[in-house]
């Protein structure tokens, strides 16, 4: 009887152990990345998303034009958008936000605090 038991543990143990508890493979949204491509505007807030993969992003609050933008890389996979911010001096800063929604006029994202942040095609 208690080999019977202790089987019947091991089983339910095992079973567990290999169920996944979450389905946010399954659950999360796609978007078509050619929808990305252009010049966005939030506010003073503007980013470019270029075709190759290139873009680039300024706050003309800060008196920054276009010409002397922070660039980036960036990458769409499911709904996480990731921008590989490229420093003068050689570092790279990733920043990864969730979009929510992306249209061919509207994006609008979050970043990891939950920050949303909505932006217009120009």
């Amino acid at each position: 009887m208690k080999r019977l038991v202790l089987i019947f543990l091991s089983l339910a143990v095992a079973v567990l152990f290999s169920t996944s508890c979450s389905k946010d493979d399954e659950t999360q949204a796609s978007f078509d990345e050619s929808l990305i491509i252009g010049k966005w505007k939030s506010g003073t807030l503007f980013e470019r998303y270029d075709s190759d993969k290139s873009g680039a992003t300024w706050d003309t609050a800060d008196d920054v034009k276009e010409e002397e933008a922070q660039e980036f890389t960036w990458t769409i996979n499911k709904d996480q958008l990731e921008q590989i911010h490229i420093i003068v001096s050689g570092g790279k800063v990733p920043k990864v936000y969730t979009i929510t929604n992306l249209t061919a006029s509207s994006m609008e994202y979050k970043d990891a605090y939950g920050e949303i942040t909505s932006f217009s095609k120009q």
